[in-house]
């Protein structure tokens, strides 16, 4: 921290400071104050008498001018749900104002255009402040499997030799805190009584941060903006880009490289040097959650501007204010749900994912959902829209989910699934493979193309596996198609079966099949399981039939996960693994037929 700096721009700014507000702002005694005046006076950085900043000084100031910001705005926001579902947390308004345009216009204030917004997660969101602000995006990759290490180790040519805030899209700032001209590098701070989770900072007395701990009590916490000085970053980047490339260090933020450097690793004993910027109590303000907006902003109590809020309160009749506990659930592979209650009450409401009305018929979908609500083994439905599959069910809790490697867990499963194929129940539409099979390929050549070298050869063999089951002239049971192990719920009311968004009439064989792809099995681990659903060793016909489905069931889900990531999504090795069970139960369906062929020709003759 450059103190003359400091007083410089001060001056700069409000010339009619007295020495004493001076010293306030600054965070030192009154006597430094007048060292420093006296010093910058002989220097000739101030005119004597009046203190006016002269030619000099502000020569003097030109190495502190900040030239721009990047604002980090590609994360999800995911305690923020379900508003973050929509819109990107930084573009929520408070108090009529979006965040991340206030803080572009508090910037303009203080002289700072150069702007980059760097975006990941509805990045197409953020588009029209270029038009309106002048700013520009940096799309960031790695948004969704990096922490905000990513963000800055893809911006870090915009701090290479340049004083730069660094900011974060969520934060609200009261007052504009920020300035043409910077002393040094610093960090926003907040006092925190009692306990805290936030990462807390020791200062020496003037005011440099010589370490940061995680959590901690009665202290100084990182809070809101950064200030990034050219030094700074010429210490931090090389730590930065090792650290990005470094495994095991995709969630690191990019706080824990400062923390490291601090710390004496990365093999540097020499820190940069950051001070404490403190700051008063209703000053900076980042909302961790829909609860903490609504304290601060009472818009909020009643008007989320979201449409799942507004559905949950119309179904249960309650204003807004009155839905509480909001807290993300794991996303699906087609899905977002969300946990909530309501007087004491906890349910769970799901969002179809973008680009599964094209996927999914919830009408469908709401069919099997009412065919089987006599059987007692779904999960209890509040509410279910067959135009957009929004769905509000009960949560269980103390529920847990099938384990796979739970031979006891897989046995009542299994014994579920016999009881549903058994029960008579019947809709009106099919699962057909084929079918499915036909319109994923479709999907796929439109969107980008199949990537398997081998692919025309194995859909062949698959084409094999169709005609052999068509042959066999099966009969048909609603099927839950999806038969994965999360999808068995051990709740206090007894096993349930959740999410029925592909149920149909198909042979019921199909789910076993389903089962033992989803949970990766191997042989021995399927006998086991064809063993639980049939109570005793399946016999030649039924291993070929459920060999058969395991492989167009995985060829079906290889289509449906390269169409996904056509259209952008991950599943790391999924299409892998999914494609290796087309083609080894194809072979294993064919090297089984062959023997048992061959051992009913030597019994004949």
């Amino acid at each position: 921290m450059d103190y003359t700096a400091f007083l410089l721009r001060e001056l700069t700014e409000q010339p009619q400071l007295t020495q004493r507000a001076l010293a306030e702002r600054m965070h030192i005694s009154l006597g430094r104050v007048n060292t420093l005046i006296a010093d910058a006076t002989e220097r000739g950085l101030l005119s004597p008498g009046n203190r006016e900043i002269t030619e000099s000084g502000v020569h003097f100031l030109e190495p502190f001018r900040v030239d721009g910001a990047v604002i980090l705005a590609a994360g999800f926001g995911s305690r923020f749900v379900p508003l973050s579902y929509e819109l990107p947390k930084g573009l929520l308004r408070v108090h009529g104002e979006r965040m991340l345009e206030r803080q572009i216009r508090q910037l303009h204030e203080a002289g700072i255009s150069d702007i980059t917004l760097v975006v990941g997660y509805l990045k197409e969101k953020f588009d029209y402040l270029i038009d309106q602000f002048g700013v520009k995006l940096l799309y960031n990759p790695d948004f969704a499997e990096k922490n905000n290490i990513s963000s800055v180790y893809h911006a870090r040519e915009l701090f290479r030799g340049r004083n730069m805030y660094l900011l974060s899209s969520d934060n609200w700032m009261r007052e504009n805190m920020y300035h043409r001209y910077e002393p040094g590098a610093w960090y926003s701070a907040v006092y925190a009584d009692g306990e805290t989770s936030e990462w807390t900072l020791t200062a020496n007395k003037r005011g440099v941060i010589t370490d940061v701990q995680i959590g901690g009590q009665d202290s100084y916490v990182m809070y809101g903006p950064v200030y990034l000085s050219r030094t700074f970053s010429e210490a931090l980047l090389p730590a930065l880009t090792e650290a990005y490339a470094t495994p095991g260090k995709e969630q690191y933020y990019w706080e824990n490289v400062y923390i490291d450097l601090l710390h004496g690793q990365h093999g540097r004993t020499v820190s940069p040097e950051m001070s404490i910027n403190r700051q008063p109590d209703d000053q900076v303000y980042e909302f961790e959650n829909l609860e903490e907006l609504r304290r601060f902003d009472p818009y909020y109590q009643d008007h989320s501007d979201n449409a799942a809020m507004e559905l949950i309160s119309r179904v249960f009749r309650v204003p807004e204010s009155e839905i509480r506990g909001i807290k993300r659930l794991k996303a699906g592979m087609t899905n977002q749900s969300f946990l909530f209650s309501v007087k004491g009450q906890q349910y769970i409401c799901r969002i179809p994912g973008i680009g599964t009305e094209l996927l999914i018929d919830r009408r469908q979908e709401h069919e099997n959902y009412r065919a089987v609500e006599g059987l007692g083994i779904s999960e209890k439905i509040i509410w279910f829209d067959p135009e957009n599959g929004y769905k509000i069910s009960v949560f269980y809790d103390g529920s847990r989910n099938a384990d796979p490697e739970s031979a006891e867990d897989m046995q009542r499963c299994m014994q579920l699934l016999k009881q549903l194929h058994h029960s008579g129940t019947k809709v009106s539409h099919r699962f057909d493979l084929r079918e499915r099979i036909a319109f994923y390929e479709r999907l796929c050549r439109e969107s980008g193309g199949i990537p398997f070298e081998d692919y025309p050869e194995v859909k062949g063999r698959m084409e094999e596996l169709l005609r052999y089951l068509g042959s066999l002239h099966r009969p048909e049971a609603l099927s839950h198609i999806d038969s994965v192990a999360a999808n068995f719920i051990f709740t206090g009311e007894g096993l349930r079966l959740i999410d029925w968004e592909y149920a149909g009439m198909a042979d019921p064989l199909i789910d076993v099949a389903m089962c033992a792809i989803y949970s990766y099995y191997n042989n021995e681990q399927t006998e086991q399981l064809m063993r639980f659903y049939f109570e005793r060793e399946p016999d030649d016909t039924e291993r070929s039939i459920i060999w058969s489905y395991m492989a167009l069931g995985g060829f079906l889900w290889t289509l449906w996960a390269i169409y996904k990531e056509n259209l952008g999504k991950t599943f790391g090795d999924y299409t892998l693994i999914m494609y290796r069970y087309a083609k080894d139960y194809h072979r294993r369906v064919q090297e089984h037929r062959t023997r048992v062929m061959s051992a009913r020709g030597s019994i004949r003759s």
